[in-house]
């Protein structure tokens, strides 16, 4: 592995100034006005393949944004690894919150990373860490040390819910045959506890509406004497969870995985700082369901947030009016056994039990997603752990993420094959937020333990 490690070094401001190239591409799935830029990445993606030195490199057609896939197949004797990453990101909004413009990457000194950090939408998620692996397999080519076989698939529609993935993924078993899948989409705990992730919860998203009045009427005229729907719909929220941090909806925990004291002792000994928690997001207290620590509640316990609530009059000056609508987009992060129909249905009714005979209701569903874990005993995680440690130098303890990757589960189920959760970013890296970034000492660390996964996992 020296010869490859040495390569890695000799290539590291190349690596970062084609990853530049990548970024400045504003590749933003959700919004129809950047189509092209999409489209542009996806070409730009399959050429970086190219050139790294796979083979059957293409860029396959969906009913939405194309797949670029590529392939390095030394032995159908020898173990396959799929390698999955998006090229898609989210917008950049609010503009006015980035200190640069999002698509002009920079490298910024921060407190957490001394040796700099790329600043750019989509440098953790998940440019940089997807082309992390195209750099490490590039190495391992270059220096003839693959030692095993290779597929990637790089999807453009991750940040919209991964829309068109299934379908290609069942309609293209063969080509995406496998016996593990290595994603870099999720975090470490810290540059100082590198972890493997080792679960990730599922998802429910809903929109609901709460209908009054046939029209929005004057508060003068009206008020006091007809439901606000604002009003009634705060009080449906405010009713989804008790003071001890409990979800009310009949029957949201019977399906709950029961996690043992001993794995929650494991758990623990990430050093859980709750001052630093606090600091980091501006907050003097925290709260949660109770009898749980921060680290279990943000990752063995299932979660319900209102992510956005509007209705009425907003804009500039005033406006009385008593709204004929409000409306509010609900979503529940899951954890093993709960599945996002059986959550979505229990939501819907119970929704509709709370609200009064005043007002009218209706819930939506919107994407969701199976909850996942990899077992610490597998041969998955040994090589992750392994691999991770050699490159940090420390020991990697297991660690169950709060976010939801749903395609996990898809993969298992369709391709029957465990998925390596590998990433390198942090928490704080303010994915989905303005002034994004990605340490300059994760994305080397990524590109030099990749090799040794790959090394560890074909023993």
């Amino acid at each position: 592995m020296q010869e490859t490690l040495h390569y890695i070094h000799e290539n590291k401001q190349r690596f970062v100034d084609e990853l530049f190239e990548l970024l400045r591409i504003p590749s933003i799935s959700a919004d129809p006005a950047y189509k092209n830029d999409v489209l542009q990445c996806a070409e730009v993606c399959a050429q970086h393949l190219k050139n790294a030195g796979a083979d059957h490199v293409e860029i396959c057609q969906t009913k939405g944004y194309p797949i670029v896939f590529g392939e390095k197949i030394l032995d159908q004797s020898l173990p396959t690894v799929l390698v999955y990453g998006h090229y898609d990101v989210q917008p950049a909004d609010p503009l006015e919150l980035w200190k640069k413009p999002p698509f002009e990457p920079y490298i910024e000194k921060t407190e957490l990373h001394p040796e700099g950090a790329i600043f750019a939408r989509g440098s953790a998620d998940d440019k940089g860490q997807f082309f992390m692996h195209l750099k490490a397999f590039e190495a391992m080519m270059k220096t003839n040390t693959l030692p095993c076989n290779v597929k990637f698939i790089l999807e453009g529609e991750e940040e919209v819910g991964s829309v068109s993935l299934g379908d290609f993924v069942n309609e293209n078993k063969d080509k995406l045959a496998c016996d593990c899948i290595l994603i870099s989409d999720t975090h470490i705990y810290s540059n100082e506890q590198p972890t493997v992730t080792t679960g990730l919860r599922g998802l429910s998203y809903v929109e609901v509406e709460v209908e009054g009045p046939n029209r929005d009427l004057h508060s003068g005229l009206y008020g006091g004497a007809v439901p606000n729907p604002i009003h009634v719909l705060s009080r449906m929220i405010a009713q989804l969870i008790d003071e001890d941090g409990q979800i009310t909806i009949d029957g949201f925990y019977d399906n709950v995985q029961d996690v043992s004291d001993e794995e929650r002792a494991e758990m623990n000994k990430l050093k859980d700082n709750p001052e630093e928690f606090k600091k980091s997001i501006g907050l003097s207290n925290v709260e949660g369901e109770i009898g749980y620590t921060t680290l279990e509640r943000t990752s063995i316990r299932p979660t319900l947030d209102c992510n956005g609530i509007w209705g009425g009059y907003t804009g500039e000056g005033a406006k009385t009016v008593i709204p004929s609508k409000a409306f509010a987009k609900i979503s529940m992060r899951l954890v093993p056994y709960q599945t996002p129909e059986e959550i979505t249905e229990k939501f819907t009714a119970y929704f509709k039990k709370i609200a009064p005979d005043t007002v009218k209701v209706k819930v939506t569903p919107h994407h969701g997603g199976m909850p996942y874990v990899l077992p610490t005993d597998t041969k998955e995680f040994q090589a992750a752990k392994k691999a991770m440690e050699s490159s940090f130098g420390k020991e990697v303890l297991p660690y169950r993420g709060g976010g939801s990757i749903p395609i996990t589960a898809m993969f298992e189920k369709v391709l029957e094959a465990k998925s390596v959760l590998m990433g390198f970013g942090l928490d704080s890296d303010a994915i989905h937020s303005p002034n994004e970034h990605y340490g300059l000492f994760n994305f080397y660390k990524g590109i030099e333990s990749i090799p040794l996964f790959f090394d560890n996992y074909a023993k």
